[in-house]
């Protein structure tokens, strides 16, 4: 049965359109724990994920300790902490951790000038966003963090790099679907070439 119109996020997504539009940028939180087994399960959703040559250039830090959750959460804050203040309230936090590649993808990258790397994790991220989201759970990805210190904090190595940070929790009750304001279809795709007039 398709799904229309306005859904409660902890509401149990029956296809996998429905999922799709499930998914959205949480950024209020319960602060209700979260089970490892569905933190496992989101994370199990990322190392399924296809990457360039099989590379799977990823590891995951899942920050659920509550003091180590602050102090990362701390440094996702703009300058001013005009965005990214909702971190703190998020009982999870996932750092993505781009690896060495094996040769061939590496190469691959530099001759193509396409960095194959970040296109894998964008495509592991997505994994743990929809998977938790059929989990009821909410997540935003993070893009803005001092890389710096929250490696420090993590202990993460210098020549290792964190793609992305992914909160992760239950959405506050009253948190309701939003609409998606996307591009519309004839705006996005083409058949068997583009079309400069869109």
């Amino acid at each position: 049965m398709e799904k229309t119109g306005v859904t409660m996020a902890n509401e149990k997504i029956q296809d996998f359109r429905g999922l799709v539009m499930q998914r959205q940028s949480v950024r209020k939180y319960s602060g209700q724990t979260v089970a490892r087994e569905k933190i496992q399960k989101c994370i199990e959703a990322a190392r399924l994920a296809p990457s360039a040559c099989n590379a799977q250039p990823w590891k995951f830090i899942v920050i659920d300790d509550p003091d180590v959750k602050d102090r990362v959460a701390g440094e996702t804050c703009g300058p001013l902490r005009s965005f990214n203040k909702f971190v703190p309230r998020a009982p999870v936090i996932i750092a993505l951790i781009i690896e060495r590649s094996p040769v061939v993808p590496s190469l691959g990258s530099k001759i193509k000038a396409k960095p194959y790397h970040y296109i894998d994790m964008g495509i592991a991220a997505e994994h743990i966003c929809l998977q938790a989201a059929e989990l009821g759970l909410g997540t935003c990805m993070l893009g803005w963090f001092n890389e710096k210190k929250i490696k420090a904090i993590l202990k993460i190595p210098k020549k290792r790099e964190i793609g992305l940070l992914i909160t992760l929790g239950y959405p506050e009750s009253a948190y309701r679907q939003r609409k998606k304001i996307r591009k519309a279809m004839e705006e996005v795709m083409f058949f068997n070439a583009y079309d400069e007039k869109k």
